[in-house]
């Protein structure tokens, strides 16, 4: 039996030093999968990707593995790098990936799995591979924010999201698939898209293992705000909240806002206030980059993880921040609430007033955060070994093995 993973998305990444949410879920289901079907297993782990160059195959195993530990050092380690590297330097390693057809076509039972959106706006493209692949295709799903949410998307997000969509659904039906969702919030947003009957198999993200360093020392209390700069984040509600607390409080009760994430799109008023705004200055940080160590030890000594978006589909830097037992202030979302439960503290994301008394009672130590520190412990923190248990799952099904319903599904799964 094959487990083919498509690792296209991280091929793409090449240049890049540090990771995006999507990079890291990845990772993990190669990770994940080769402890799973190893070469000795009854199933083979074989990489494949769409090349930058265009071009579909088979990763050699060699390459592919050293690729994998050349991004996870990069990622953990490397606090100046450049945003980008140059061309030139990454050719070497470019070539080295080059898919080749060797293997492809040739595993019986093959179950074809992509953990992220690449390519996937081409739809006759992945029904090529799934055709030469003779293969079932299994897709995570992260979310529909821009078909949901137009208004937090680029210009033609919605539009490029609903080919996605659409060659998740033509895929999984012509090839008897399914669909992995990362919540089950995803997951009712994806059923009206699939043939009736095609599985959808819930599975919570894993929790990114965080360096065990020592919290980052700091004069003030201060608190982070962890993802991309995009509109659907909100930081603008932290942001008019921060000038009005410089404004109002002595310099020595004014707590630290640090924005951690790289700037996004159709943001300029953050973005202005980020780089204008004088009453900000000494108070508010922005950091683009952050290796995991670096944020590690900031996470561990913030008073909390501060997320006020609008919409999410499931939210990492929640169980991020909760598994160092860091308190959480987040908006009222069903995302949120599946990975967060009772820990953190939930706020409509349009309640400044609110916000502004979770903040500072978090900041001065105050029954909030004494209530939810004692209720920390209680948190069940996700693991990707969970999740990975019913991806495999969702593999021996598409593969015929054995019969298999999600432990967190969507009503029930059923073979495809």
């Amino acid at each position: 039996m094959t487990v083919i993973l498509d690792i296209s998305r991280l091929i793409s990444r090449l240049r890049y030093s540090t990771p995006s949410g999507v990079d890291r879920v990845e990772m993990a289901y190669a990770r994940g999968l080769l402890a799973r079907y190893g070469p000795d297993g009854e199933n083979t782990l074989a990489f494949a990707a769409v090349h930058p160059t265009g071009r579909y195959g088979r990763v050699p195993h060699k390459a592919a593995l050293a690729y994998l530990d050349e991004l996870e050092r990069r990622w953990a380690n490397e606090a100046d790098a450049p945003r980008q590297r140059a061309l030139a330097s990454v050719l070497p390693r470019l070539a080295a990936l080059l898919p080749t057809g060797r293997g492809v076509g040739s595993g019986k039972g093959a179950v074809y799995v992509q953990a992220s959106p690449h390519h996937l706006t081409n739809a006759a493209k992945v029904h090529r591979i799934l055709v030469r692949e003779r293969a079932r295709f299994l897709c995570l799903v992260h979310d529909l924010i821009p078909i949901e949410f137009p208004e937090y998307a680029r210009p033609s997000g919605a539009a490029l999201h609903r080919r996605r969509m659409e060659t998740v659904a033509s895929a999984c039906a012509t090839s008897g698939g399914a669909a992995v969702v990362n919540s089950a919030a995803t997951g009712r947003a994806l059923q009206p898209w699939l043939a009736p009957g095609t599985p959808i198999h819930v599975a919570l993200l894993g929790t990114e293992t965080l360096p065990p360093v020592a919290a980052e020392p700091s004069e003030r209390p201060y608190f982070v705000c962890l993802g991309t700069i995009e509109p659907r984040k909100n930081h603008l509600i932290l942001l008019n909240l921060w000038r009005h607390l410089a404004a109002t409080l002595p310099q020595e009760r004014i707590p630290r806002l640090i924005v951690i994430g790289r700037r996004g799109w159709e943001n300029e008023q953050v973005f202005d206030m980020l780089e204008r705004c004088p009453a900000l200055v000494g108070h508010v940080e922005e950091l683009g980059g952050c290796p995991d160590v670096r944020l590690s030890a900031l996470l561990r000594g913030a008073r909390a993880l501060v997320m006020p978006s609008f919409a999410e589909g499931y939210g990492m830097p929640v169980a991020e921040a909760l598994s160092v037992g860091t308190p959480v202030i987040c908006s009222d979302l069903p995302a949120l609430r599946e990975v967060g439960g009772a820990a953190p503290d939930y706020l409509d994301p349009l309640d400044g007033p609110g916000w502004k008394a979770a903040v500072l009672d978090h900041a001065e130590g105050g029954p909030l955060h004494a209530d939810q520190m004692a209720r920390l412990p209680r948190w069940h923190n996700p693991s990707w070994s969970e999740h990975m248990a019913i991806v495999a799952g969702a593999i021996a099904c598409l593969q015929g093995q054995r019969a298999w319903a999600g432990r967190r599904g969507i009503g029930r799964s059923a073979a495809g």
